[in-house]
């Protein structure tokens, strides 16, 4: 099979969605590698070590998207890269379709075999190529929480660790996942005072016995969020249903009520937040402020540090980038239930049913179609 890389486009996007490590194993298997010119650059990873690893260079995007039976990438396909889109190509990428309907509708017209990284699930109900990024973003959160708690960004000016004889900072975490955990560690880490609220009481049994006393745990629901919300100085929110519409448990009504300056974290933005008040912004422009709270939703969190997220995605979809291109999509969903998971869209149909709920379209089994 011909695989494809190309260089992210989307704002501040530095990762690539393959190693040099990773084309070798590819061309091992007998596959044939494009990769754009430079489209490692950002990870740290030179034109030359992709040529050594057995890659073919191309010098322009195009080439590639045209010349490739299954296109490699970390983000979703913005807008100028929808032309791109032929008939049957398998894109294998993150997409998050729930948020995006212009993409969405894009992948359908080009009747593009669509594998999202987010929506592939193991057995036991984990998400292998969503968890290596939720980890970095749930531990970004709260680095980047604590510098917009700084009073030049709009910040309190309260310092997360606190010093002997003044107080620490509550950090409010909505969401025990991946993502809530990685904060979690990282909040109580730094010293500040956490409170964890989850749905499932299994959950927070399991955060209890991992954090114990450094933690205060409770079950989420509109009462608990609204009183915890009111003296909290940093929140994250990290609420996720695989595939589809975030709940919006981060209510504008709260707003009023919190701290002049208090931070709100919006790590679920790329499923289109969990916050009433939320909207998608990027590494250039990451905060603005409503009713006093600053809010930083940059929906490509782990971008900002590409090295550590390149290696660690990789690491995840791999295995199951080559199990598609060993067999072809249709063999691979029908030996594996796992990639049939991802399968989002299937020339012209849409087979996550998350995603179809949350636009009101008709959904169809992949399994029907192969």
């Amino acid at each position: 099979m011909k695989i494809g890389c190309v260089k992210e486009i989307k704002n501040n996007e530095f990762r690539v969605g393959l190693t040099p490590d990773n084309v070798k194993a590819y061309v091992a298997a007998g596959h044939h590698v494009y990769m754009e010119s430079g489209a490692g650059i950002g990870s740290g990873f030179t034109d030359n070590e992709y040529v050594d690893a057995g890659a073919s260079l191309l010098d322009n995007a195009a080439d590639v998207w045209k010349l490739v039976d299954m296109m490699v990438k970390v983000k979703e396909p913005l807008e100028c890269e929808y032309p791109f889109f032929h008939d049957g190509l398998i894109l294998y990428t993150y997409l998050h379709l729930a948020a995006d309907k212009q993409q969405m509708d894009a992948l359908l017209a080009g009747k593009v075999k669509a594998v999202a990284y987010e929506t592939i699930q193991e057995a036991d109900r984990s998400l292998p190529c969503l968890a290596p990024m939720s980890q970095i973003a749930g531990r970004l959160s709260i680095q980047e929480g604590a510098k917009y708690l700084e009073k030049r960004f709009g910040g309190e000016g309260i310092l997360l660790a606190g010093v002997p004889g003044t107080p620490k900072a509550n950090v409010v975490i909505l969401g025990g996942g991946t993502v809530g955990m990685n904060a979690c560690k990282i909040a109580v880490g730094m010293g500040a005072n956490v409170t964890i609220l989850d749905i499932s009481l299994k959950r927070l049994e399991e955060l209890d016995n991992l954090f114990g006393a450094h933690i205060q745990t409770l079950v989420s629901n509109d009462s608990n969020v609204e009183r915890v919300l009111k003296d909290a100085d940093l929140v994250i929110g990290s609420v996720l249903i695989p595939g589809g519409s975030t709940p919006k448990l981060f209510k504008k009504k709260y707003l009023p009520e919190m701290k002049p300056g208090a931070v709100f974290v919006d790590v679920a933005i790329d499923q289109g937040g969990c916050g009433e008040s939320s909207r998608v912004t990027t590494h250039d422009d990451p905060v603005y402020v409503e009713d006093g709270v600053v809010h930083y939703c940059v929906g490509n969190m782990p971008g900002a540090v590409p090295r550590t997220s390149t290696i660690a995605l990789t690491n995840a979809t791999l295995r199951y980038g080559l199990a598609i291109a060993k067999a072809g999509l249709e063999e691979a969903v029908k030996n594996s239930d796992v990639i049939a998971s991802g399968v989002n869209t299937y020339l012209g149909k849409l087979t996550n049913k998350n995603v179809a709920l949350a636009h009101n379209y008709e959904y169809t089994d992949i399994r029907e179609l192969v």
